[in-house]
């Protein structure tokens, strides 16, 4: 077993975390404002700070928001490369910018430690089930060390390349998940204007072509108007701002991530940065004068 320090115990933190716990590993973060009871209760140890967690660990797990936050836990005061020690693996887990991610892979590396990125995909649901894809960018050497680990929360795993290409997966991935969920939204709220009952038109195509995990899910979602956050439209504004810079970068045109970013910007108007990316929805809605299901 090893002694894992896990930094970032969110929605998708949190659990992810629970089942290094189960698994048998010892686990140390950074002191927040209360205790996590139920993490303690396992075992979980809280430290001052993130230097204080790399010079009690063997292996650094990262799951904050964005880049800034990375780099912070990283390389600012008190973080974890001052503790560093020859050998630590430092498995970041957060979606944040390629370009950022080789350049703190190469710090880490510089410092004697093996870097890994490997964000994931799967939601709120995906990490508490240990059903999480994730996708990885490393060397060969770092891959096979953080595998094991990474089985613990995860169910697809695959190695895409070197530093930064699990990020670059990850962007795109979130470009995808994006346009299906407005996809969705776009046909339910067609359904229900026209006067079908949207959930026998979900239920019909499910059967068919159509049928994805977005819209058995996020539909259903859509349909009973639960938006509490599984993953919040802010953290998704945030991934297609970087699938839209890298674009730029490329030379390249994303017209329909850059109207699905407007879209949730819409949302976030409305005073719902924190609504689940399902949400999108209302902003819809708001054009169309019509509610689902109405």
């Amino acid at each position: 077993m090893s002694k894992i320090g896990f930094i970032g115990l969110g929605i998708m933190g949190r659990p992810m975390a629970g089942h290094l716990l189960d698994a048998g590993h010892t686990l140390s973060t950074v002191k927040r404002g209360t205790l996590d009871e139920p993490l303690a209760s396992k075992g979980m140890q809280e430290l001052d700070n993130p230097k204080a967690v790399a010079e009690a660990c063997e292996i650094i797990i990262t799951m904050v928001p964005d880049t800034p936050d990375v780099e912070e836990v990283l390389f600012g005061e008190g973080g974890v490369i001052e503790g560093l020690k020859p050998g630590t693996l430092v498995i970041d887990m957060s979606s944040i910018a390629p370009i950022a991610t080789q350049g703190f892979a190469k710090r880490i590396t510089e410092a004697g430690g093996e870097y890994v990125d490997a964000p994931v995909s799967g939601g709120e649901g995906g990490a508490i089930n240990a059903a999480l894809t994730i996708m990885v960018g490393a060397t060969e050497e770092g891959f096979t060390r953080a595998l094991p680990i990474l089985e613990v929360m995860g169910k697809t795993i695959t190695h895409i390349g070197g530093h930064g290409a699990g990020q670059t997966c990850k962007v795109a991935n979130q470009i995808v998940v994006a346009l299906t969920i407005e996809a969705v939204a776009e046909g339910l709220l067609f359904a229900s204007k026209a006067g079908a009952d949207v959930a026998k038109v979900r239920e019909s195509l499910l059967g068919g072509l159509a049928q994805s995990k977005i819209l058995d899910l996020h539909g259903e979602r859509m349909i009973k108007r639960t938006f509490d956050p599984g993953f919040k439209i802010k953290l998704h504004q945030k991934d297609l701002n970087l699938a839209l810079e890298g674009a730029r970068s490329l030379n390249l045109a994303l017209p329909g991530t850059a109207n699905a970013q407007q879209l949730f910007q819409a949302c976030a108007a409305q005073g719902g940065a924190d609504w689940d990316h399902a949400g999108i929805l209302r902003a819809l809605e708001s054009l169309a004068d019509h509610e689902v299901g109405s």
